[in-house]
């Protein structure tokens, strides 16, 4: 007669990996909207195009879509502060698909435009990522 296979006790594991993987991941998502956020306020600012917040998720809700649509295409949760995958999704998705989705939404686009949200999504959504990596790498050699 075959015994069944022993099965380990979980009750006592250590938890706090999968929480501060939790926990990377709500801040990442947080920081990349936030950088979203902070470009279309400036940007309808600059512009004198109010600062109401109907106006502000007009302009800023395709652009959230398309960070989400590239952080789930490279699954970005597994590692979230990584300059790549992660920040390259959130970037290109932010940028690229939030363009495209803008198009068909029917709101207006122009090639300046497109050039300053790339540079500008660029510094904010891959910048908070580097910092993020040399602050660590400070930490680990300290």
């Amino acid at each position: 007669m075959r015994s069944a296979p022993a099965v380990p006790d979980t009750a006592g594991a250590d938890t706090a990996g999968p929480a501060r993987a939790g926990a990377a991941a709500a801040t990442a998502v947080a920081l990349d909207c936030c950088g979203v956020l902070a470009f279309v306020v400036i940007g309808r600012h600059t512009h004198d195009d109010g600062d109401t917040l109907a106006g502000i998720w007009h302009t800023a809700w395709p652009f959230l879509a398309g960070l989400a649509l590239g952080v789930l295409a490279v699954r970005g949760w597994r590692r979230p502060l990584a300059i790549v995958p992660a920040g390259l999704g959130a970037w290109l998705g932010a940028a690229c698909a939030g363009m495209a989705i803008r198009v068909l939404a029917g709101q207006g686009t122009a090639a300046a435009f497109i050039v300053v949200a790339l540079c500008f999504l660029a510094a904010f959504l891959l910048g908070w990522r580097l910092i993020a990596r040399l602050a660590r790498g400070r930490r680990a050699a300290a």
